[in-house]
């Protein structure tokens, strides 16, 4: 396991938040770990949110149970969105948000450069490790991505 990963449920966390899910993670090391929920699109989109009433209309995605009162995000253009943390050489977690809300507006960045989380997926030390050794979770090879990409 390492960051950069996809994880799916198993049947084990059926009738959870994580029932049917799949995860990027973006954080793993001796601390824990972090990831999103990448295929459950939230119910509303970024523009219904008061802060963003006056741009494009754009998919937000339920990112996790923990701190959904913020939103977090992953790119794949570190050349129109500066300050990112790489994850891969090719997918990025966080970044100058505001130059990103301008692209989505401009229609610059679409669906596939950019994913928007509210929440987040988070693990104590080896918890994660843990809920895979017991069966909740099977680490994906990319191919087995349903979309073969970051998105």
């Amino acid at each position: 396991m390492k960051q950069g990963s996809f994880i799916k449920s198993t049947p084990l966390l059926n009738d959870t938040v994580f029932e049917n899910t799949v995860l990027f993670i973006t954080e793993y090391n001796d601390k824990g770990a972090m990831g999103f929920i990448i295929n459950q699109q939230f119910p509303r989109k970024l523009n219904e949110l008061e802060a963003f009433k006056h741009i494009t209309p754009f998919p937000l995605y339920l990112g996790g149970p923990v701190d959904q009162e913020h939103l977090y995000f992953i790119h794949q253009r570190p050349d129109l969105i500066t300050g990112g943390t790489p994850i891969t050489s090719s997918i990025f977690f966080g970044g100058d948000f505001q130059s990103a809300i301008k692209h989505i507006h401009n229609n610059t960045l679409t669906q596939k450069d950019i994913k928007i989380f509210i929440g987040y997926c988070g693990w104590d030390n080896l918890e994660l490790d843990e809920e895979i050794a017991e069966g909740s979770w099977v680490v994906l090879n990319i191919e087995d991505n349903p979309n073969n990409a970051f998105l």
